[in-house]
Parts: structure tokens; C-alpha cells; sequence
């Protein structure tokens, strides 16, 4: 059976409506998914002549009972909060984060009804929307809050690499005092929930170290001793595959070259550099990413949420060259989740 695949479209100053509607140019989304998007008509019609997708249609729903998942035709919910003209692209303004903000709580409200398998979001600007009077930080804080979920986590996939974050938006200096004996159980349990949901029964599970050499016995800190090293016991102790910490600087190495699943990191630039590393190629010629694969999940939630592993690309935004790779990623990574949630 087909899963129910609501698709946020994002920032419209960004390019989140031209990686949508990129991504559903593809038939083979349609063999394994309903994708309804949510957003408004504009940004979406002006997605579709920029990418010169002429064979495509865009098809307003008042309801998921509505939706027939036929390629050829967006279905679409209108959100009606953007007239054309309304925004401006490349520029982090009110008007579009707001629109991102309701097309996120929408489909997190549908979500939470049932009505749909997944949530895929496309990406959204953290400063246009606290401009709009929203204060989060991210996709993850939104569907926490509005899920009313207290212990989840940030999962990167790109490749054969998988990493899940202790911490994610925070200064170093507060990530030192995020780090806790609780907080690393906490998050190799959901390591292990979210690779379940990714099809592996028994996942090989690395914590990374959070200072240099793993502290060196004390010699450049204490997060190991105190709390890193205790929650792997613990771990163990109820059955999960998983060893650490291990030093951060061979660990990724360690799990690229198949010995580990995923990779507990510490903070958001630890577990985000290499994932980058892996779905990103950037050609010097051109200055433009030939690939941007990759996906975002968070685990812990009631309900499946997956997106894009990037920014709102504001530099290239209405242009149509925007690369879908990772919105296809993401929208693969729902159906999978869905299918084993």
C-alpha cells in the first residue's frame, strides 16, 4: 500500500518549492507514495515555470480523502497566506516565515491525527521565522513542541553514514553542560529506535568521544569519565549493540569503513561535517553542488518526520537550478520509516 506522504514546501524566498516540485517530477515517488504537499499556489506555480516543468499540474485538496497520488498532478493543500508578489526571493523576510511556520503546524496536526503516514519539510530560514514571532531554532524544536515530545534526538543519513546528536543548536560552551550521563542513554536508545525504523534489527551503535583523544584519562576534560562512559555501560547492560566513547577523529572512519551503523556525536558540527562530507560535491569550476544528498530525521517522535539535509539556498533561490537529490532522499527515508513504524 501506497503511504500518505505530506511534504512541507518551506521557505518561498528559498528554493523549497522548486526541490519539491523537482522531486514529485519523478514517477517513481508515486509508485510507493500519495505526496501532498502543503503550502500556497504561488511560490509552487512560480516553481514550476522557473524549473520549465510545463508537464505538470497543480491540483488544490480541501482533504487527504481527496488525494489520489497521480503523477502528473501536485495535489496540494492551499494555504492561502501567499499572494503573488507577496514575497521576495533570496531574502529572509516575515511574510515567507511565517507561511513555513503554518505549512509545518499543519502537517504536524494532520500527522498527529492520523491522516497521514510521514512528514517530509522542506527547508526553512530560522531567522525569517523568528522575524515572523516564531522562537525555535529549527524543524526539530517545532515537531518536539507540537508533539509534546520531551526525548528525541537529530538523525543525519547520507550514504553508508549515519549520525545521531547528544546536542545539535547550542553554543560549545552550553554543549558541555548538555552532556549527561541521562542524556547519551537517552540518545543511544534512540539510535537504536531510529535505525529500526531504517530496517536494522540490531544495529552496531559508535559513540564518539566529546574531547580530543576522549580526554586522555582526565588530561583534557571529564565528560567520558563522568557521563559518556557510564551510559555505555548502562547500554549494554540492556542489550544494545554499542561501544565507545571512541576518539572523534577516527570513529566516523571507523563506521564508513563498516564497522559501526551510526554514530552517537556529541554536537551538531561533529556529527553534521562529515555527513556533509559524504552528500556534498561542490564543483570549483562553477561554484554549484553537483550532488546534496542526504536527510534529516528525528527520532522519538509520535509521528515520522524526515527532510532535507540543507539550508534554504537563498543565493540560487528562483533561479531553477536548485538540486532535488536530497528532497528524493527524503522523501525514500519516509516511506521506509512509515513502512516499519
Amino acid at each position: 500500500m501506497r503511504k500518505r506522504i505530506a511534504i512541507t514546501m518551506g521557505d518561498a524566498a528559498g528554493i523549497g518549492a522548486e526541490i519539491t516540485v523537482k522531486a514529485l517530477s519523478s514517477s517513481e515517488v508515486y509508485e510507493k507514495a500519495i505526496p501532498v504537499v502543503y503550502g500556497d499556489r504561488a511560490p509552487l506555480e512560480d516553481a514550476l515555470s522557473f524549473c520549465k516543468l510545463d508537464g505538470l499540474k497543480l491540483k488544490a485538496i480541501e482533504s487527504w480523502d481527496e488525494a489520489v497520488g497521480e503523477y502528473g498532478v501536485i495535489e496540494f493543500f492551499d494555504a492561502g497566506l501567499l499572494a503573488p508578489g507577496a514575497w521576495e526571493y533570496k531574502k529572509n523576510q516575515a511574510v515567507s516565515g511565517d507561511a513555513s511556520f503554518q505549512y509545518i503546524i499543519a502537517a504536524i496536526r494532520d500527522a498527529m491525527d492520523k491522516k497521514c503516514d510521514a512528514v517530509v519539510t522542506g527547508p526553512i530560514s530560522k531567522e525569517a521565522i523568528h522575524m515572523a514571532g516564531h522562537n525555535y531554532s529549527g524543524h526539530t524544536e517545532i515537531f518536539a513542541d507540537y508533539t509534546n515530545t520531551h526525548k528525541y534526538s537529530m538523525l543525519l543519513s547520507g550514504g553508508n553514514l549515519r549520525v545521531i546528536h547528544v546536542t545539535t543548536h547550542v553554543s560549545m560552551e552550553q554543549a558541555c553542560k548538555l552532556i549527561t550521563m541521562e542524556r547519551e542513554l537517552d540518545v543511544i536508545r534512540l539510535a537504536k529506535r531510529g535505525m529500526a525504523l531504517l530496517g536494522y534489527e540490531n544495529p552496531r551503535i559508535a559513540v564518539a568521544g566529546f574531547n580530543a583523544h576522549c580526554s586522555e584519562n582526565g588530561l583534557f576534560g571529564n565528560q567520558e569519565a563522568l557521563a559518556i562512559e557510564p551510559a555505555v555501560h548502562a547500554a549494554q547492560a540492556e542489550g544494545i549493540c554499542v561501544d565507545g566513547p571512541i576518539p572523534p577523529d577516527t570513529v566516523f572512519c571507523k563506521a564508513l569503513g563498516g564497522m559501526y551503523d551510526i554514530v552517537v556525536a556529541q554536537y551538531h558540527d561533529q556529527g553534521h561535517i562529515p555527513i556533509k562530507l559524504q552528500g556534498f560535491r561542490l564543483d570549483p569550476k562553477t561554484n554549484m553542488y553537483t550532488s546534496m544528498s542526504g536527510i534529516n530525521c528525528t527520532i522519538g517522535l509520535p509521528i515520522i518526520r524526515t527532510s532535507v539535509d540543507h539550508g534554504t539556498a537563498y543565493g540560487k533561490a528562483g533561479e531553477g537550478r536548485a538540486n532535488e537529490e536530497s528532497m528524493r532522499d527524503a522523501i525514500d527515508a519516509a516511506i521506509t520509516m512509515a513502512n516499519h513504524f
